[in-house]
């Protein structure tokens, strides 16, 4: 396993070079990324509708302590 010695900042730029040089010379690639980001932002809206309309209430929250500590 390759592991890069990088972190906070630079790593998201490692990250975004990662994801960007397949997008830009793979056609193919494109196409994946394009209907996988569609489908995280349908998802994430629906989340977060569901959980604007649906707050989270005390009484829905069973245990506070599950191990009672």
């Amino acid at each position: 396993m390759i592991r890069i010695p990088v972190r906070g900042g630079l790593a998201l730029v490692v990250a975004a070079a990662a994801v960007a040089v397949p997008v830009i010379f793979l056609p193919a690639y494109r196409l994946f990324f394009l209907i996988s980001l569609g489908i995280g932002v349908v998802c994430a809206g629906i989340l977060y509708l569901w959980h604007k309309l649906r707050p989270l209430k005390e009484e829905d929250i069973e245990k506070k302590r599950p191990l009672g500590l």
